[in-house]
């Protein structure tokens, strides 16, 4: 089985990932393609935000509930980390007087 995690390339409402599991990743992705995934997936699907899945984990239901309790899905992204560890260092520069803009 497949623990997966989707992250939205933009905000719905509070939500910005999705953390499901799987026998089938390709047959669960299509599903939430199509708009007859989860429901988050198919509000998401439906208002038009692209996803991509951006990790994943050997596990089953239970490693899901462990994953999805922690309540801290941006942690487990490498998209949403790098994307904080980007603002940092700019924030960083700006701080140094030095120009962000490159």
């Amino acid at each position: 089985m497949t623990v997966y995690l989707l992250h939205f390339q933009a905000n719905y409402k509070h939500a910005r990932h999705y953390l499901g599991y799987c026998q089938d990743l390709t047959a669960r992705l299509a599903q939430h393609a199509s708009g007859n995934g989860a429901r988050l997936t198919a509000v998401v699907q439906a208002a038009g935000i692209p996803w991509i899945v951006s990790r994943t984990w050997e596990g089953d239901r239970t490693l899901e509930r462990r994953l999805k309790r922690q309540h801290n899905s941006w942690r487990l992204c490498p998209i949403c980390r790098a994307v904080r560890r980007y603002e940092r260092e700019q924030e960083a520069l700006a701080g140094d007087g030095r120009q962000t803009d490159r």
